[in-house]
């Protein structure tokens, strides 16, 4: 009889001691995953480009370990820098004209963000799930059209 009142105790198996990597409370998962820099040898555009390359993008490999960085060389082109994120979003920075203190806002700037979609901060856009009461209004649906 004693048996029967003992509770019974479900296997937990270790399949099911998974977590989710999400940001929040106790964890931040950033959001860039690749930085690519591409520059060209040849023109004086790239110039500031490749001076920030040569002294700073170890120091910088190092503080973000997180972040793969890529040193493309493309010739004829313009210097750009490129973010690739995780949610498969990649903003594009032009450095043409940047000395190097620009350029290192401009990778700071990609570094911290999200990769999201810039929203206007001034008003939020109207979503409606519903349709509208009247129906879409089209001129070739009436009787008679409009006359001036």
């Amino acid at each position: 009889m004693a048996s029967k009142l003992a509770p019974t105790l479900r296997p937990f198996l270790r399949a099911q001691q998974t977590s989710y990597p999400a940001n929040g409370h106790g964890a931040f998962v950033p959001q860039i995953r690749k930085l690519v820099f591409e520059y060209c040898d040849n023109w004086a555009s790239s110039t500031n480009l490749r001076t920030f390359i040569h002294n700073n993008i170890e120091k910088l490999a190092r503080e973000n370990p997180h972040v793969e960085f890529v040193v493309r060389q493309r010739s004829h082109r313009e210097p750009v820098i490129r973010g690739f994120y995780i949610n498969n979003r990649d903003k594009v920075i032009g450095l043409k004209g940047f000395e190097v203190n620009g350029i290192q806002q401009k990778v700071q700037l990609l570094l911290d963000s999200s990769g999201a979609k810039i929203k206007p901060l001034k008003r939020e856009t109207v979503v409606s799930h519903n349709e509208a009461a009247r129906g879409i209004w089209s001129g070739l649906h009436v009787e008679e059209p409009f006359r001036i």
